[in-house]
């Protein structure tokens, strides 16, 4: 492939993978909640469903979703009543961000890595806008007198390795912030932030249109 296309390509991933979404507060949830390593299993959680997304765009099913009125409607839906039900679990508390004790051992017992897999790839799934940039851009750094799958596993490579580095980092900084922990109300104000916040991505979900023809 010509560097310029993947510099070019790496340099667009950058700016749609650095904007915080759905994935990101995953992240940081996990990491405050089950420290940084949790963050390796929803890290590939995220970056399989990704894939999994590419590889639909590739093969097409990305345009049959993109031009079928229904179908991405469903899909909307889908990822909007998953964040909708993730908002609400963590507004109640059945699904927290911190303790209230600072030391380590606050640190709540360690999840189900299948779990934490799990609940990313299906956050990543059921989210239209990864679908909205693999359909929009990837034709536009395609050759098409270039193998086709060379080109999908070096461009689908480098996006899924750029989303994984940034949810670890994300997820490093926010384990920094253990001074925080101290402060009483801090996890329940911040199980409410997470909450309101997956419900407000619902919401933007909802809200999103198709790409016009």
């Amino acid at each position: 492939m010509d560097p310029h296309v993947i510099i070019a390509f790496t340099a667009v991933a950058c700016i749609a993978i650095l904007s915080p979404g759905p994935a990101t507060i995953l992240a940081i949830r996990n990491a405050t909640a089950f420290g940084v390593r949790s963050v390796v299993w929803s890290a590939l959680g995220n970056v399989s469903g990704l894939f999994c997304l590419s590889a639909a765009s590739m093969m097409g099913l990305g345009v049959v979703l993109m031009s079928s009125v229904i179908l991405f409607a469903t899909v909307k839906v889908v990822g909007a009543l998953y964040l909708f039900y993730m908002g609400v679990r963590q507004l109640t508390g059945r699904s927290r961000a911190l303790v209230n004790a600072p030391d380590k051992t606050s640190i709540i017992s360690q999840p189900n890595p299948l779990h934490l897999y799990r609940e990313a790839v299906l956050t990543a799934a059921t989210n239209p806008k990864p679908i909205l940039f693999f359909t929009a851009l990837f034709p536009q750094f395609i050759d098409v007198h270039t193998s086709m799958l060379l080109q999908f596993l070096v461009l689908t490579g480098i996006f899924v390795s750029l989303s994984f580095a940034t949810l670890i980092t994300y997820a490093l900084l926010a384990s920094r912030a253990t001074s925080l922990l101290a402060q009483p109300g801090f996890a329940k104000w911040l199980n409410r932030t997470f909450g309101s916040i997956f419900i407000a991505f619902g919401v933007a979900l909802l809200t999103l249109r198709r790409q016009s023809s």
